[in-house]
């Protein structure tokens, strides 16, 4: 029987960084045209918070009773390791998911946008679907695509958009960089699974680009990321003050790409969340530092109203 400290450490709680700032992102950029709503952005953050633990359980359970973490170097995992039956990590999967289901009910009430009950189911979907089913994307190397569009795109305009019912340039582009914050952290634990999971079969992206292009798209985009920042500077100086993360950024991007493998990557993972929370509480700082007035008018791209 697994311990308590051990179901939470099964829960890898390093990922949780990507779960807090696209709801620190998108409830910047809401607060930016002057419609900020805390139990909205709670909410939003519910569902995050168990949407990424509960793929976190899935996760477990499907490459458990694949095989396909017998041989991991990494966190631990609870049935590759035997600590956990495979039936008690799926029910704990599912208990998640269904506590985000009832958060992001609340959410979509609050805000009366019904239409995000559909973008809610697909969201557990693919968080099943991950590694879960007969055809499971993640094995087919597309978990980067939804990755991208899930933990970046979905989470920081979703939480915009319950909020105002609009989107705004600012929104946009923070969506993108975390999107390719959550790509760059995903990148990096595949390339340290690469010998693993070339031989249980899994196709991650990774392994299709192999080694040394995956090492250089990690750099791509943690880099990218940080730089699409200069987009928003000339209307918001303040947004520069993003660029404190290079420092971090560019240290794991050398890293990466002097071949570190194995535990060396580890750190990796643990830095690439960081640069995501970061950047996204340097995000906010620069829209709280700027006066309300100036952006309201000029950045609205698109309205549900």
């Amino acid at each position: 029987m697994a311990t308590v400290a051990q179901w939470i450490q099964g829960a890898r709680l390093r990922t949780l960084p990507l779960a807090v700032a696209p709801i620190i992102a998108g409830s910047a950029a809401a607060y930016e045209v002057g419609e900020l709503h805390h139990w909205r952005a709670l909410l939003a953050f519910l569902v995050a918070f168990f949407l990424q633990v509960g793929v976190n359980y899935a996760n477990d359970y499907s490459d458990g009773i694949r095989g396909t973490d017998e041989v991991r170097v990494g966190p631990l995992r609870l049935v590759g390791s035997g600590l956990a039956s495979p039936r008690s990590v799926k029910m704990a999967a599912f208990v998640c998911f269904g506590l985000a289901m009832l958060a992001g009910l609340g959410l979509v009430y609050l805000s009366q946008q019904w239409w995000f009950l559909a973008i809610g189911a697909s969201a557990v979907l693919a968080a099943w679907g991950y590694t879960g089913g007969k055809y499971p994307y993640g094995y087919m190397g597309l978990g980067d695509v939804f990755v991208f569009i899930y933990f970046g795109l979905v989470a920081t305009l979703g939480t915009m958009f319950t909020q105002t019912a609009q989107l705004t340039l600012t929104s946009i582009v923070l969506a993108v960089s975390i999107g390719l914050f959550s790509c760059g952290l995903l990148m990096a634990n595949n390339v340290r699974d690469i010998p693993t999971d070339i031989d249980a079969g899994k196709r991650t992206l990774a392994v299709r680009l192999g080694d040394t292009i995956s090492r250089r798209t990690y750099a791509a985009e943690m880099m990218l990321g940080l730089g699409l920042i200069v987009v928003l500077v000339p209307n918001n100086p303040w947004f520069a003050l993003v660029f404190i993360l290079i420092g971090p950024v560019l240290h794991s991007s050398i890293t990466v790409l002097s071949g570190a493998r194995g535990l060396a990557l580890i750190p990796i993972l643990k830095q690439a969340g960081f640069v995501a929370l970061a950047y996204s509480l340097l995000a906010a700082l620069a829209v709280a530092l700027a006066p309300l007035d100036v952006f309201t008018e000029q950045i609205s791209v698109f309205t549900g109203y």
